[in-house]
């Protein structure tokens, strides 16, 4: 029965690392916020059941940048929530996001 709460836990724990590299490539490149917005307004135009979500992300980013990303890297139940209708879809190269998922790969019987 703990099986899938560890494997939602270590989604979401993955979802936070891949968010900590968004941050910290926003951080260096601010401007690639837009790549999250035009995400936002395409999606948008289909009505979906992340509209709520995709409001809430619309709310962050007119925040000042240096609070998206402490909510970008936020450990919070509500930021767990944030994270599985992400805007940031694009932030990332492939080579990034397959260097945090490669982390957190499941690992064969008897291996750390």
């Amino acid at each position: 029965m703990n099986l899938p709460l560890q494997g939602h836990r270590r989604i979401d724990r993955r979802s936070l690392e891949l968010h900590r590299a968004i941050a910290a490539k926003l951080q260096a490149h601010p401007e690639l916020i837009e790549i999250a917005r035009e995400n936002l307004a395409r999606w948008s135009a289909s009505a979906g059941r992340s509209q709520p979500y995709w409001e809430a992300w619309r709310e962050i980013l007119d925040r000042p940048i240096s609070e998206v990303l402490a909510l970008l890297e936020e450990d919070s139940e509500r930021m767990n929530a944030m994270r599985q209708a992400t805007p940031f879809a694009g932030v990332l190269e492939p080579a990034e996001r397959w260097a945090v998922y490669s982390r957190f790969a499941p690992q064969p019987a008897g291996q750390p």
